[in-house]
């Protein structure tokens, strides 16, 4: 089961507050102005700066 519209619509960065794009493989909200990759677990999104992923800014 997929994040909700609803739920998707209201998420945004926790570090700048700025957009999020989905990546699909592997499932992960991206902030490319943070370069930072929240990852989604059984289908909630982990939005805990700590656990994101350090990616290259785009």
């Amino acid at each position: 089961m997929p994040i909700s519209e609803d739920l998707r619509a209201i998420l945004v960065c926790p570090q700048c507050k700025g957009d999020l794009r989905d990546q699909k493989d592997p499932e992960r909200l991206i902030c490319d102005p943070c370069g930072l990759a929240y990852p989604i677990v059984d289908d909630i999104p982990v939005m805990l700066i700590e656990e994101a992923e350090r990616i290259a800014k785009a």
